[in-house]
C-alpha cells in the first residue's frame, strides 16, 4: 500500500473549556476537539503517518483546526473548507474534580455536511488502517453515506478497518444508533467499545456479544473499561491490560488516546497483551493532563510511567 498509515475520517470542532460552571462566565481555553483527530494526533505523536479527513467552516476556528492538525504532523490534503457552513463547537466546563461536562453547538456544522465524495478522496491512496467511530454516522444522512462508502473503499483495497462505537447520546438514541452500528460493526475488522456499548452492536452477555461478531468476521473486539483497563479478544482468547495508577485530572479524550495507543501497537505488530499495554499507558498520559489530545505522549515517552513517582528526569 502506497497511502498513509492510517486515515481517520469525522468533525473536528473548535473547544473551549473552562474550570468553572458556564452559566456564571469566566474565562474560556480555546481548542479543539474530536474523536478521530484526537486519535490522528495521538498516532502522529508515535511516529505514524496518518491522514484526518473531514470538513471545515471558511472561518478562523476552522483555519485554526488545520494550523493546529498540521503543527501536529496530520496530513490534511483532502479536507474540505465550506463556506456555507460554520465550524463546529463544543464547549467543556468541570464541575467537580475529574467529572466535566459537555455542550455540542454542530446541527447544519461543515463537519455534519460529510459526503461519500470526502470518503473518495481521503482514500484515494490506500491506507494500512482505515479508523471511524460511531460519532460520525450520528451527524446527518450524508455524513453516515461517507462512513459506509469509506468501509467498502477500504475493504476493497485490504485495509484493517477500525470502528470505535463512540456512543453519543446527545446525538441520537440507543433506539437509533443500535441498527446502525450493529450493521457497521459486522463490516470492520476491530471494534473497540466500553462495558456499557456491547449492547449497541450485539445481544447478551458480553461473551455472547463477542462470539456473535466473531462469527461475523470481526478479528479483535477492544472492551474499555475505564479504571479497570482493557480487554482483547482475538481468535475466541481473551486478554487483559490494567489501567495505570495515576492522578486523573481530565478523563475527557482518554478513551481515544487508549485507540490511539493500541492501534499504534496494531501498526507495530506488537503482541496482543502488549498492544492493550501501549494503549493504557497513552489514556494514563491523557487522564493526567487537561485537554483531549495535548498531554498525549510522543514514542520517546511511552516509557516514562515506568519511572519512580516524584522522579525528575535530567
Amino acid at each position: 500500500m502506497t497511502g498513509p498509515d492510517v486515515v481517520t475520517l469525522g468533525e473536528t470542532m473548535v473547544s473551549l473549556r473552562t474550570d468553572t460552571p458556564l452559566r456564571l462566565g469566566g474565562f474560556l481555553t480555546m481548542t479543539m476537539a474530536g474523536a478521530e483527530s484526537n486519535v490522528a494526533i495521538g498516532l502522529a505523536r508515535l511516529g505514524h503517518s496518518v491522514r484526518w479527513a473531514g470538513r471545515v467552516g471558511a472561518d478562523e476556528v476552522g483555519e485554526f483546526i488545520l494550523r493546529t492538525l498540521r503543527a501536529e504532523r496530520v496530513v490534511v490534503d483532502t479536507v474540505a473548507t465550506d463556506s456555507a457552513r460554520s465550524t463546529g463547537l463544543m464547549l467543556a466546563e468541570r464541575r467537580v474534580s475529574d467529572i466535566s461536562r459537555v455542550s455540542y453547538y454542530r446541527s447544519g456544522s461543515a463537519g455534519s455536511a460529510l459526503t461519500a465524495s470526502d470518503a473518495t478522496a481521503a482514500l484515494t491512496d490506500a491506507p494500512r488502517v482505515l479508523h471511524l467511530s460511531g460519532i460520525t454516522p450520528a451527524l446527518s444522512a450524508g455524513a453516515a453515506d461517507c462512513v459506509r462508502e469509506a468501509i467498502r473503499l477500504a475493504r476493497a483495497a485490504g485495509s484493517l478497518i477500525s470502528l470505535d462505537i463512540n456512543y453519543r447520546s446527545k446525538l441520537w438514541t440507543p433506539g437509533e444508533a443500535g441498527p446502525v452500528l450493529r450493521a457497521l460493526a459486522r463490516q470492520v475488522d476491530i471494534v473497540i467499545a466500553s462495558e456499557d456499548e456491547l449492547a449497541l452492536v450485539g445481544s447478551g452477555e458480553e461473551d455472547h456479544i463477542r462470539q456473535e461478531l466473531a462469527a461475523e468476521g470481526v478479528a479483535h473486539l477492544v472492551i474499555k473499561r475505564g479504571a479497570r483497563g482493557a480487554t482483547l479478544w482475538r481468535h475466541g482468547i481473551g486478554y487483559d491490560a490494567p489501567a495505570l495508577q495515576i492522578a486523573v485530572r481530565d478523563t475527557i479524550g482518554a478513551g481515544d488516546a487508549f485507540t490511539a495507543g493500541f492501534l499504534s501497537g496494531v501498526l507495530d505488530d506488537l503482541d496482543p497483551v502488549s498492544a492493550l499495554r501501549r494503549g493504557t499507558v497513552t489514556a494514563a498520559f491523557a487522564v493526567a493532563a487537561v485537554g483531549d489530545w495535548e498531554g498525549l505522549p510522543t514514542r520517546d515517552e511511552l516509557g516514562l510511567l515506568d519511572a519512580e513517582s516524584g522522579t525528575t528526569v535530567r
